[in-house]
């Protein structure tokens, strides 16, 4: 929206927004090994609750989509109460919060899974590098491919997740589909080399997507369901041949839906990664119909005028999060910003997560 920055209100589905700061996922690996939200997550998450939206850490729609140690899930009771604990100090604070459903697929590992299982995916292709688990890094598996009739099981898997997020008090939902994840995994043919209705064309590679979306909207309605995107990704030995084509028709898919959003991720995740391919993300902002949340690198000046010049509608924020718990308060007084630790970024207590300091 032209004529618009950092502080200017923007409708996003049913809510007003006061700001277009919006909190990007950000795992932290700081819940208890039985993957349930706790006390400090209040903390760290309330902290940071002027955001005019924060989308939570990616968070497991169920045990088979577990992938890192001491990360939240979203598909018992348990972790139900300990996520409405978060969304309550948010909400108490003004702020809007969704969590973000997420299924890791392949880059699991056996010792992450029940019973050793191996992981799943839509091939039987392993993934280059290593996955983490309790006991440090240890090289993916080859993943064992889903058979058809497993799929709609986990499309289920994601309803019951979303309706749990429901009853946790979140204000939406985003269905996680970028950074080599399970879906992300379906869309490419890198990963996904299926021969049933799964697999090969554009549109059979985006069905299992669709049909998430679809499940996902049934509970909360199409104007509170977010989807992010990362094209150029490499993360997790994700690749695909013509990412350009690919998510061209993804997002034009994405349009009869009539979603909260499309979250993209602009480039690679890892600063020290090449993407290795290129494409003109305004393609994807001039291809969908909806609100446009731009992630990558951002900095305020970078954030205004990507929003001056109609490039996005909101700019989602990182790094810079995970050390500035007042951002928009920073941005507004043109402030210094504290650096972040990034010895302190995946796992350990407090420090580094709740007690980076406040602008008074």
């Amino acid at each position: 929206m032209a004529d618009s920055d950092l502080f200017t209100a923007v409708q996003l589905g049913p809510y007003t927004l006061s700001n277009r700061v919006v909190m990007a996922p950000l795992t932290r690996n700081r819940a208890t090994d039985k993957n349930v939200p706790q006390a400090m997550n209040v903390r760290y998450y309330a902290q940071r609750a002027s955001a005019g939206l924060i989308i939570t850490e990616a968070t497991q729609i169920s045990p088979q989509g577990v992938g890192y140690p001491l990360t939240p899930g979203i598909h018992n009771d348990e972790q139900v109460a300990g996520w409405r604990n978060i969304t309550d100090a948010v909400h108490d604070k003004g702020g809007r919060i969704f969590n973000q459903l997420w299924h890791v697929g392949r880059v699991s590992h056996p010792s992450l899974q029940i019973d050793s299982a191996l992981p799943v995916a839509p091939s039987a292709i392993k993934p280059a590098g290593d996955a983490f688990t309790y006991s440090g890094l240890q090289p993916f598996v080859e993943p064992r491919a889903l058979d058809t009739e497993e799929i709609a099981a986990i499309v289920s898997d994601y309803q019951e997740a979303a309706l749990k997020a429901l009853a946790a008090g979140f204000d939406g939902v985003e269905v996680h589909a970028a950074n080599g994840y399970l879906i992300d995994q379906f869309l490419r043919d890198g990963s996904n080399q299926r021969s049933d209705e799964y697999g090969g064309s554009y549109e059979n590679r985006t069905r299992f997507l669709l049909e998430v979306l679809d499940a996902v909207i049934e509970v909360w309605g199409s104007d509170r369901v977010g989807v992010r995107l990362s094209p150029l990704n490499p993360f997790n030995d994700i690749h695909d041949s013509n990412p350009e084509a690919l998510f061209s028709y993804v997002v034009q898919q994405l349009n009869s839906r009539k979603l909260a959003y499309l979250h993209v991720v602009e480039g690679a995740i890892q600063a020290d990664v090449d993407s290795n391919t290129a494409f003109d993300m305004a393609i994807l902002r001039r291809q969908f119909d909806g609100l446009y949340i731009a992630n990558g690198g951002y900095t305020k000046q970078r954030a205004n005028d990507a929003l001056e010049t109609d490039r996005a509608d909101l700019i989602s924020f990182g790094a810079l999060y995970v050390a500035n718990p007042d951002l928009v308060a920073r941005f507004k007084q043109d402030a210094g910003l504290n650096q972040g630790d990034p010895a302190t970024y995946y796992g350990g207590d407090e420090a580094g997560y709740t007690d980076y300091p406040f602008l008074e």
